[in-house]
């Protein structure tokens, strides 16, 4: 790589390490606690991007790191690659999702309902400077959550029904394994199940930047956001003897749909549906995932808004673990480049010096 090992520098690495803990503070199970009940957003992000649904895991490589996003995504996904694969799950679908949050921008009503759900979307943007003089106190209970209908239907579906939106062939798998892009490379053009996990366990501010040019101008693609959904889903697996299906417990999901229309010399008019989904609730997430699943196929596409553009630089462990090795050490490299400025310049003051000879 051009970059050098650092030797001889074990106990300052050491040094180094311990001075790190020493300014983060002890982690104990009560700090872990305190991140997994408190931060619930930040957790989730982190499990998303990790590819790990465990909220205490995450709440400790969180407490480890001291904050450090990148860092904790990298503890985590190095965790997970260490676990043995005992089964897959079954499918989940939408209509099955036990929904706490569901939100459409496309009609004033929605077959269901709106559900705002958890959500600071309508408050007032104040800091809450008086909690810094209030006494410690115990966390009040949470207001119970109001559950949307158990299978509330699709505005998805109704599209369709009116003939807006083009019907969708269910993918049928049966035996054959799903592909799985934390066993596989990722090729381009690429499957779309390998497309949708991707976007699942994208650096969520990388995501929106892109889907933010996008909109901003430099994309085709200006939406409009068909349905948001947060909610709990149970993971369901089949028992090795019997076959039957049953729980092992549930995760928080969330998932978007955009649409956009699509006027095509020759084609029907219609619109487009974009869809995005991963663990937790990150709804900045999913919506902008969802914006670049349009924006992907649609034909000349600006560079940002290319497969190949969007799945490489939005994948967090590779990009931030690009940039953070700089500050290596590349004695090598650098001195190298050094010697070949120095001849250059001195070629140039060769040539300055012979022009300006009688």
């Amino acid at each position: 790589m051009g970059y050098v090992a650092t030797r001889g520098g074990e106990e300052a690495i050491l040094n180094a390490e311990a001075l790190f803990r020493a300014m983060v503070g002890p982690v104990d199970p009560e700090l872990v606690r305190h991140i997994a009940t408190r931060l619930p957003y930040l957790v989730d992000r982190l499990m998303g991007e990790g590819s790990l649904y465990d909220p205490e895991l995450a709440a400790l490589a969180l407490a480890q790191t001291g904050g450090d996003l990148y860092e904790a995504i990298l503890l985590l996904r190095a965790y997970r690659s260490t676990q043995p694969r005992l089964g897959n799950a079954e499918p989940v679908r939408p209509q099955d999702v036990l929904t706490v949050r569901r939100v459409s921008a496309s009609f004033k009503d929605i077959p269901g309902g709106q559900v705002l759900g958890p959500t600071l979307d309508y408050s007032h943007r104040l800091l809450a400077l008086e909690a810094l003089r209030k006494p410690l106190q115990a966390n009040p209970p949470p207001p119970k959550e109001r559950v949307a209908e158990a299978h509330p239907p699709s505005v998805a579906e109704w599209l369709r029904g009116k003939g807006l939106l083009p019907n969708v062939r269910e993918e049928q798998h049966g035996d054959v394994r799903i592909p799985d892009l934390t066993r596989e490379h990722l090729e381009f053009p690429a499957p779309r199940a390998h497309r949708l996990q991707a976007l699942a366990r994208a650096d969520t501010s990388g995501l929106l930047a892109l889907a933010y040019a996008n909109m901003r101008g430099y994309g085709a693609v200006h939406p409009t956001v068909n349905e948001v959904r947060l909610g709990y889903a149970l993971v369901k697996v089949r028992h090795p003897v019997t076959g039957e299906a049953f729980a092992v417990g549930r995760v928080r999901l969330s998932q978007a749909e955009v649409v956009a229309p699509r006027l095509q010399e020759g084609e029907r008019p219609q619109l487009v549906m974009g869809f995005s989904a991963t663990l937790g609730w990150n709804e900045v997430k999913v919506i902008s995932g969802a914006v670049l699943d349009i924006a992907m196929d649609r034909p000349d596409p600006h560079p940002s808004q290319t497969e190949e553009f969007v799945l490489r630089h939005t994948e967090p462990v590779e990009a931030s673990g690009f940039c953070i090795h700089y500050k290596l050490p590349h004695y090598v490299m650098f001195s190298s480049l050094l010697e070949r400025l120095e001849t250059v310049q001195g070629v140039a003051a060769e040539v300055s010096a012979e022009g300006q000879a009688p």
